[in-house]
């Protein structure tokens, strides 16, 4: 009984390795398992297959913006897709960069318009070939006031000129009355143009039978070239590009309004009437009697 027994229980342990031993001594069966497991592992493969950064964490009205990454991969013909999204969210820029046969590639922004305004965190995310190989990176603006169409006051008159300006921004204007010129002072963040409408009341360029002459312009004191886009009766406009690291475009013109305009002028009479009746009235001598 015994013996018959301990035949049943070899028996049975016979069988059930005979039943284990495929399911872990296939080959098939290791790799496929092997395989699903790494997959399950990271979710997505390709998410390190490329990389974006932009050249600082934040920026002010007027800065470029260099947005610039690497793949791990190389597609022929195939750009990397650049887009920059405001802090609500809406599309401001899609850009098209060509990758280097290095796997890297580099795009500069000028911000400005009206999709630049707010203020807060923009972010960039970049895709290459499909949507598994992306990246996102954010940085901080502090918003634009757009430079088309601005108003500046020249100091020392009572004009303002209206002007645009790409790749920089104007401090201010001033009039120099001795050398009849427009001294604008600038800030560049690179090559750009300056384009600005000069009231004929403000300074005006005529020959000597007054017909309209040249401006001469320059930029940081060297002669420059620039084009006369629009001259009408009441202002003249001006086109006048300059290089990056440009502080200051003088205006040259034959006649200037002078340091008083036209108001302080105006108010200077009055004050010097309003004087003399003052005085005939009261008495009031400025020059001793004898």
């Amino acid at each position: 009984m015994s013996t018959r027994f301990k035949g049943f229980a070899l028996l049975a342990i016979l069988v059930s390795a005979a039943g284990v031993m495929p399911v872990f001594a296939s080959p098939a069966t290791l790799n496929y398992t092997g395989t699903t497991n790494s997959t399950l592992g990271n979710t997505n493969p390709s998410a390190s297959s490329i990389t974006v950064t932009t050249d600082k964490p934040s920026y002010n009205d007027g800065d470029k913006i260099t947005i610039s990454g690497s793949t791990k991969d190389y597609i022929s013909n195939t750009p990397v897709t650049v887009i920059v999204r405001n802090p609500i969210g809406n599309v401001i820029k899609v850009d098209q960069v060509d990758l280097g046969t290095d796997r890297t590639f580099s795009t500069t922004l000028s911000p400005g318009g009206p999709l630049w305004q707010a203020a807060g965190t923009y972010s960039v995310m970049v895709e290459f070939g499909s949507k598994d190989r992306s990246a996102t990176t954010t940085f901080q603006f502090t918003g634009s006031s757009s430079n088309q169409g601005k108003t500046v006051k020249v100091d020392g008159t009572d004009f303002s000129v209206t002007y645009s300006i790409t790749n920089g921004k104007v401090l201010g204007i001033k009039a120099d009355v001795q050398s009849k010129s427009l001294i604008v002072s600038i800030q560049t963040t690179g090559d750009g143009v300056l384009t600005i409408t000069l009231a004929r009341g403000l300074i005006d360029a005529k020959s000597d039978n007054q017909t309209d002459d040249k401006f001469f312009v320059l930029t940081d004191g060297q002669e420059a070239d620039f084009q006369e886009t629009n001259t009408a009766s009441t202002d003249r406009t001006l086109s006048i590009p300059f290089s990056d690291g440009t502080s200051e475009i003088e205006i040259i013109g034959t006649w200037i309004v002078p340091e008083f305009g036209s108001i302080a002028a105006l108010v200077l009479v009055i004050a010097i009437i309003s004087i003399i009746a003052v005085s005939a009235k009261t008495g009031l001598r400025f020059m001793p009697k004898y």
